[in-house]
């Protein structure tokens, strides 16, 4: 066929959908019928115009099949499951931190009953949805007073914005991070209102640096823990207990950003030593922010804790109740904590810190469970080996150190691993890995022990029944 035949073939709208009655659900609504079949359309008549369309046309079958693939496609979810086999635990692309099924649960029941959100049960009169959890965090941690906001970012520019709003806010040159999403402390610090005074060197800064900067004018000492990248070789930066003696001794006070929150030295289960919120507390500084979903292992928020004065102040920052959590994050970071009442119970609970924490030998006997299950089945179609692999933390902790671990090699035979890669993540439950040498990895640390039969299934429906492969 020609352009102009091409062009004249083109179903009509109405006449397309009145094929689909009897082939789709019944309860797809008609607006989403009508835009997915002229989405095609227009899509084949973009084709034709630009001569890239099938000369032969296209038939009957092939419209019917493309209208009730995009029907599909419109009608998924969103936001939806995926098998992670990257080996990054805290992976920020793929929802960080996991809950545990009781903390799962946490978040059923207040999504589908009432609850005490703002309701003090004591007294029958209102109350404050902080005091739901700020006594176990304090408890946790070891300071006085407590307050959570959405994510880190909001609890950074909360208190700046508090304590150091149209003053002087002090920092080390080499602490002035830049975070994922081009999110930096010096933008942070601008919007917040406060005045950055830079000191020290890139590589080196001491006391004496943030003694000599320090005036009428100063509102705050800043201290900002450089969790996703490292400096090494000739540095130096200041104690949390100098940077607290010196806030004390000139009545200003310090502040540190954490970051990832570690609530667990997790230097003994052979990781990399990062400084806990309770040393931090400890030493002195006045206000401490951390996420609750990297290596604390919860829901996405801004944990503030520090003295109470400094957090009475914040909790009456009018900003607040445009950052504060809603019921949801409340159940889940509740139930989270609590864990770590009990450090070995957390290192068990807590998704997180499990994953990080479980042995080799375990995560190659969870790599040989799936081999077991899929190589007689893949024979012929893809080539299945267990290698020493290397997992890494996330969510910018730890940065560059690699965790021993294991995966499970995949070498399609038929198909080029590519495309195997990218026909992964079509899958209903997309199965997200990573290549490496003309190889899919899919590291075991990462996929959970109750995963691991429903991706064995899924990787033999693949090989046996999808087309071409």
């Amino acid at each position: 066929m020609n352009k102009n035949e091409m062009l004249r073939s083109l179903p009509k709208v109405d006449e397309a959908i009145g094929t689909l009655v009897d082939l789709i659900d019944e309860n797809t609504p008609l607006k989403v019928v009508k835009n997915c079949v002229r989405d095609e359309i227009e899509l084949e008549r973009e084709k034709i115009l630009q001569e890239q369309a099938d000369p032969q046309g296209v038939s009957v079958q092939q419209w019917s099949e493309r209208f009730i693939a995009a029907i599909k496609k419109r009608m998924s979810p969103n936001l939806r499951r995926v098998i992670n086999g990257t080996g990054v635990v805290i992976h920020t692309n793929l929802g960080r931190s996991l809950l545990s099924q009781d903390t799962s649960a946490s978040l059923t029941l207040a999504a589908s009953h009432y609850t005490n959100l703002e309701f003090n049960l004591h007294t029958g009169k209102r109350g404050s949805r902080y005091s739901l959890v700020e006594e176990i965090i304090c408890d946790v941690t070891g300071a006085e007073a407590a307050l959570v906001v959405n994510n880190n970012a909001a609890a950074v520019l909360l208190v700046l914005d508090t304590l150091a709003k149209e003053k002087e806010a002090i920092v080390s040159r080499g602490q002035l991070v830049e975070i994922g999403g081009s999110f930096r402390i010096p933008d942070v610090m601008a919007k917040s209102g406060a005045v950055m005074v830079e000191v020290g060197a890139t590589n080196r800064t001491h006391l004496r640096d943030y003694e000599s900067k320090i005036n009428e004018q100063t509102g705050l000492l800043l201290k900002v823990h450089q969790s996703n990248f490292r400096q090494v070789g000739f540095t130096a930066e200041v104690s949390c207990e100098d940077m607290a003696a010196l806030g004390e001794k000139h009545k200003v006070p310090v502040m540190e950003d954490l970051g990832s929150g570690c609530l667990v030295d997790l230097s003994p289960y052979g990781l990399p030593k990062e400084p806990t919120v309770q040393e931090v507390v400890k030493s002195g500084i006045d206000v401490v922010t951390f996420s609750g979903d990297k290596l604390l292992g919860g829901p996405q928020a801004g944990i503030i804790v520090g003295s109470k004065p400094i957090i009475d102040r914040i909790k009456k920052n009018p900003m607040n109740r445009a950052l504060r959590i809603d019921k949801f994050t409340l159940a889940s970071l509740e139930s989270v904590m609590r864990s770590y009442y009990d450090i070995e119970r957390a290192l068990t609970e807590v998704v997180t810190l499990s994953m990080l924490t479980v042995k080799g030998e375990v995560i190659r006997k969870r790599g040989q469970r799936l081999m077991r299950r899929i190589k007689k089945s893949l024979d012929g179609h893809c080539s299945v080996s267990l290698v020493n692999t290397s997992s890494r933390v996330g969510g910018g902790a730890m940065p560059e150190y690699g965790i021993d671990s294991w995966a499970l090699a995949l070498v399609p035979l038929l198909i080029s691993v590519s495309r195997m890669e990218r026909l992964f993540r079509e899958l209903d439950i997309p199965i997200i890995g990573r290549m490496e040498e003309e190889m899919l990895l899919l590291d075991m640390r990462t996929i959970l022990d109750r995963e691991v039969a429903e991706l064995g299934d899924i990787l033999i429906r693949f090989f046996l029944e999808s087309e071409g492969v």
